[in-house]
């Protein structure tokens, strides 16, 4: 998916979001026995919050990934057009199409040949280019997009194995506690 060639699926970078990694509590008892760590409430609260803050960052890559996935198609359109209007450039007759008004609105339109377009370029902001400069504008934002989509979704990934990683931290924890307790009360 990335436009340098590279698999992103097979690249050594964690995350490309700085997303924190969880690190994987291999020895429990020693784990426990940290100077930080001397409750089991505070530390499974402490995993509780970064497990909240991993939902919340995995609210936020949705969110782009969904914007991403509807930008590319639109974007496509855009330079579908701007090709077609490319090959009508010399023609001699008004081309005559439909365009999009609002959500499932199109209208007529005879356009005459012409060898520039406005682009919206997001924030109330458009600007009038050639047709080959629009194009290359275009096929540069796919490509920036698409390879963007690929972050997300290699982000997403990484994100999921960072919750595997806390919920089983969280059940270990919450595991070594109720064995704390139960060999405290055989003892007394």
């Amino acid at each position: 998916m990335s436009g340098d060639g590279e698999n992103v699926e097979n690249d050594p970078k964690k995350s490309y979001a700085g997303i924190p990694e969880a690190i994987f509590v291999d020895n429990i008892d020693e784990f426990m026995a940290l100077s930080e760590n001397d409750n089991a409430d505070k530390v499974l609260k402490r995993l509780d919050e970064q497990h909240q803050k991993y939902k919340f960052m995995e609210f936020n890559l949705e969110s782009k990934k969904r914007r991403l996935k509807n930008q590319i198609p639109d974007l496509e359109k855009s330079l579908k057009m701007i090709v077609m209007l490319q090959k009508k450039q010399d023609a001699t007759e008004d081309m005559e199409t439909q365009f999009l008004l609002s959500d499932q609105v199109y209208m007529k339109a005879q356009i005459a040949p012409t060898n520039k377009v406005c682009l919206w370029l997001g924030a109330n902001v458009m600007l009038e280019y050639t047709l080959e400069d629009a194009k290359n504008l275009l096929s540069k934002n796919i490509e920036q997009a698409k390879k963007n989509l690929g972050f997300v979704e290699h982000d997403l990934y990484f994100l999921r194995d960072q919750f595997t990683t806390t919920e089983v931290n969280m059940a270990r924890v919450y595991n070594w506690d109720v064995k704390r307790r139960q060999a405290a009360k055989v003892a007394s």
